[in-house]
């Protein structure tokens, strides 16, 4: 539902979009971008595909391992899948463009952020499929917090190095935050028939 307000703000051109400039001078400063830093690259970077499919292909493969029950893995891949074929056709029927403050500002399609939808859902399902395997709070712990943190920190470099505005990013949260409670419940449902 959050996604949806958003959306539609974004496609209205609403007063949420106000945030925008706020949010990313406090990540990224009142200028233009400039020179991207190296970190800022590599956890943009991050958000491609070829970094998150492998490891959440690795994590399909360890479940289904430990498991062998296919539903959890088709669930999450269906999630997968889900987000080029909902990004795309959003960020042109939305058209949001950069302005001055973003590095692309004559490119339209911005929202929401497919680099940011995509670190989302593939290190997102890739813990969500290894957690019934690791044993010890702490360690679960551990790895939803370092979930939590890359994709926070993809967000963050998403913005810092100008490729998007923050509610770009936060939709692209929502939306997967979505699909991944989505392919979860269906795996939870599956679980409790076995």
């Amino acid at each position: 539902m959050l996604f949806g307000l958003l959306t539609w703000q974004e496609a209205a051109h609403g007063p949420v979009l106000r945030l925008d400039e706020p949010l990313r001078s406090a990540v990224a400063g009142p200028s233009p971008p400039g020179r991207i830093p190296p970190l800022g690259h590599y956890f943009a970077a991050l958000g491609n595909w070829y970094a998150a499919g492998p490891v959440l292909v690795a994590a399909m493969a360890y479940a289904w391992w430990r498991s062998r029950h296919w539903v959890p893995l088709a669930a999450y891949a269906v999630a997968m899948a889900a987000v080029p074929a909902i990004v795309a056709p959003l960020k042109t029927a939305v058209d949001r463009t950069g302005g001055a403050l973003i590095r692309v500002p004559d490119h339209a399609g911005l929202f929401p952020s497919g680099h940011a939808a995509t670190a989302a859902l593939g290190y997102g399902a890739a813990a969500l499929l290894v957690l019934p395997y690791v044993t010890g709070k702490a360690a679960r712990r551990l790895l939803v917090a370092a979930a939590v943190l890359l994709n926070a920190g993809v967000g963050v470099a998403l913005v810092y190095c100008g490729y998007h505005w923050p509610l770009d990013v936060v939709g692209s949260w929502l939306l997967c935050g979505a699909l991944l409670g989505g392919a979860s419940a269906l795996s939870c449902w599956w679980g409790s028939r076995g």
